[in-house]
């Protein structure tokens, strides 16, 4: 079974940065692609960002290519989340997941197998 835990969410002005985290259990995540999702109050979840098993390939949503970066360390089973210049409309619950059945980097939540419990941003004006 595999369980993923965020960490790292917090309140934070903006132009200022954070770097959320994701542990993952199991013996997949080396081969899992991994994604991170936000959800904001009364909208849906959308993509954010997501990387190769390798950790080679990473895709991004236009609303955060440039700011944030997304990176894996197979080795401690984590995935990372660097977020920068942090705007007040990046405020939301952040997702991390897993998809098992590797291929495409997808950008529907439906794709992924496992989620971890979210991490809050909040970023103020």
């Amino acid at each position: 079974q595999v369980q993923l835990v965020e960490s790292g969410g917090g309140l934070v002005q903006a132009g200022g940065s954070l770097r959320l985290s994701c542990a993952a259990s199991g013996r997949t995540f080396s081969s899992s692609i991994m994604g991170w999702f936000r959800q904001a109050p009364g909208k849906e979840r959308e993509f954010v960002a997501a990387i190769s098993q390798s950790g080679g390939t990473t895709r991004y949503a236009d609303s955060v290519k440039g700011r944030f970066t997304i990176s894996r360390d197979n080795a401690k089973n984590t995935v990372y989340l660097q977020m920068n210049s942090l705007k007040p409309e990046d405020t939301a619950v952040y997702y991390c997941a897993q998809d098992n059945g590797g291929g495409l980097m997808s950008t529907r939540p439906a794709r992924y197998d496992y989620w971890g419990q979210g991490t809050q941003v909040t970023v103020s004006s």
